[in-house]
């Protein structure tokens, strides 16, 4: 009876972790899948920045995610309880979040973005690090847990929609004032986002405790450089710079192109039905990709065991390529295949569970496989600065200079030479990962 007690206590404990894992991820996920959507329609259409200035600021935001490897994952890796730096970190980032609401100016903005990214991009890297630390099995474990991020996004995504449908639609006017009243409320989105970030501050103190260990140097960053210094974690970190590059390009623009769409259909047809569901401005929309980003990683057990790493991987560039291409072409492929437009738009959309899921995902299971537990947190914060660092500045840059060549003198988007830009860009990756990555085995005996 004792043996059945102590066994029952530790399923108990099992499940109250990762219960407020799962938390964590909603939470976390949620502050950010508020606003980063809404973005370039916010800046261009309501506070009117220069693509190039929008640009710069997807850019700055990013630089947190390169301070971060040198700050929070040795200070998480040797010197303080995970937890705790979490908590303070978005405590602090939800109250400055709160402030780009009213903030208006292109330079206060720019001050504001880059002290917030160097707050919030640590944590990315930091709550995949305390899950993987407390999780059991994390093949079958981190999956079910990280999934409830992209609900978090989902969540806030839809309510945003909604919002903006039902509180900032003008009935009866036209769709120049409709657009006007739609960007402005998208400033709503920074005072959710600081709202969320203070709770998920506060929630971060019931976490389990994560403290610091001791490794085989004083220095976990320069330990973790020279474990991802060997195959196949050199080729995966090299390619995972076009692939954030890519992935930005599609957080950047996608929204603006879908909301532009979403008033141009009206609200009939299956335009009417997606515009019930998931509301108006882009942003709400988008969230059918993290709706079957949450089939995939439910999958990925399952996927993890069936295919090889580099076959998932592959899979998620063969979605990257084609999410753009269906973007690009999207009238030609709805005029050939009597599809209506807006449904080809969603199976766009949709690929992106594919896109994180077969690459995004894996590409981090790969980084806690090859490295060794002393050194995991820095090891996942090296590798988010190439996913939300070094890539992000790169796409932000060259998301804005394609838009300012894809714009023609009247103004308008030209959206097929836009997103035949990334689409051909995915391409080139997944021949390099054909070439350059190579099978074997990893450190923990898995196939890659």
């Amino acid at each position: 009876m004792a043996v059945t007690g102590s066994s029952s206590a530790a399923q108990f404990t099992n499940r109250s972790v990762k219960t407020r894992l799962s938390v964590m991820m909603l939470l976390q996920y949620a502050i950010w899948g508020a606003w980063l959507p809404l973005l370039w329609p916010y800046l261009h259409d309501h506070l009117h920045f220069a693509p190039a200035q929008i640009g710069n600021l997807f850019a700055v935001g990013a630089l947190g995610a390169i301070i971060a490897p040198w700050f929070a994952g040795q200070v998480a890796d040797r010197y303080f309880h995970t937890e705790k730096f979490l908590a303070i970190a978005h405590i602090v980032g939800g109250v400055l979040v709160w402030q780009l609401a009213t903030v208006t100016t292109y330079e206060s903005f720019f001050w504001f973005t880059f002290v917030y990214s160097i707050i919030y991009s640590p944590t990315l890297s930091l709550t995949n690090s305390i899950s993987f630390h407390h999780l059991k099995n994390r093949d079958r474990e981190f999956g079910a847990v990280r999934v409830w991020g992209t609900v978090g996004w989902i969540a806030v995504g839809i309510a945003i929609g909604q919002w903006l449908l039902h509180r900032h639609t003008p009935a009866g006017a036209d769709e120049a004032a409709v657009q006007a009243a739609q960007v402005a409320g998208m400033s709503d989105a920074f005072r959710l986002s600081g709202l969320l970030g203070v709770a998920m501050g506060l929630f971060c103190f019931l976490l389990p405790a994560t403290p610091p260990s001791k490794g085989k140097r004083a220095s976990a960053v320069r330990e973790a450089i020279e474990e991802v210094r060997h195959a196949p974690l050199v080729t995966l970190f090299m390619l995972a710079i076009p692939v954030s590059c890519i992935h930005q390009f599609y957080f950047v623009h996608t929204a603006g192109f879908l909301g532009e769409v979403q008033r141009q259909i009206g609200d009939s047809g299956l335009a009417k039905f997606f515009n019930g569901i998931f509301g108006v401005g882009g942003g709400g929309l988008m969230t059918v990709g993290q709706i079957c980003e949450v089939a995939v990683l439910a999958a990925m057990p399952l996927l993890a065991t069936k295919f090889t790493r580099k076959t998932l991987l592959t899979f998620g560039l063969v979605a990257y390529a084609l999410r753009m291409a269906l973007f690009a072409y999207y009238p030609s492929i709805s005029a050939g295949t009597g599809i209506p437009e807006m449904a080809v738009l969603v199976a766009g959309v949709a690929l992106h569970g594919f896109c994180f899921g077969c690459f995004i995902f894996v590409a981090f299971m790969i980084v806690d496989e090859e490295t060794t537990g002393d050194v995991r947190a820095s090891a996942q914060s090296l590798f988010n600065l190439v996913i939300v660092g070094i890539g992000i500045i790169i796409g932000s840059k060259i998301a804005g200079e394609v838009a300012t060549l894809s714009t023609g003198s009247d103004g308008a988007m030209n959206y097929r030479k836009l997103f035949e830009t990334p689409m051909w860009a995915a391409v080139f990756t997944l021949v390099m990962l054909m070439m350059f990555y190579l099978p074997g085995k990893s450190k923990r005996g898995v196939a890659t």
